[in-house]
């Protein structure tokens, strides 16, 4: 049985559907600032994320 993810227009905002589907969007820029962001601190070799600031 597969798991549904979605929400429905009959119980959200139109805001709150758009808001939920742009955190999901690869070509929506504060989705790609998030996912930059994230392999940056996960990135051993980056200082500026482990502590050691230039």
């Amino acid at each position: 049985m597969s798991k549904h993810n979605c929400v429905s227009g009959k119980t959200h905002t139109q805001q709150q559907l758009n808001n939920y589907s742009n955190q999901y969007n690869p070509n929506n820029s504060a989705n790609r600032a998030n996912q930059n962001n994230h392999s940056n601190q996960c990135n051993p070799n980056n200082q500026i994320y482990q502590g050691h600031k230039k």
